[in-house]
């Protein structure tokens, strides 16, 4: 089965997402320095992985039913 202009929306739609998450880490952190650049950091980064391993799950699951 080919890959639909739906499933093609959807993957344009994650990688939208992905762009978003990683401005929304950086923005967190600007303007930040010492503690309370480290401490938002962590806590920042540790949001951002798991928005983007939620984020290729749903990219895997959409090319693994076009396939």
């Amino acid at each position: 089965m080919t890959t639909t202009a739906f499933d093609l929306d959807k993957l344009r739609e994650l990688e939208d997402s992905t762009r978003r998450a990683w401005m929304t880490y950086n923005e967190r952190l600007r303007d930040l320095e010492g503690d309370e650049y480290e401490r938002v950091e962590s806590d920042s980064w540790t949001e951002l992985q798991r928005e983007l391993r939620r984020l290729e799950r749903r990219k895997a699951s959409l090319t693994q039913n076009s396939t």
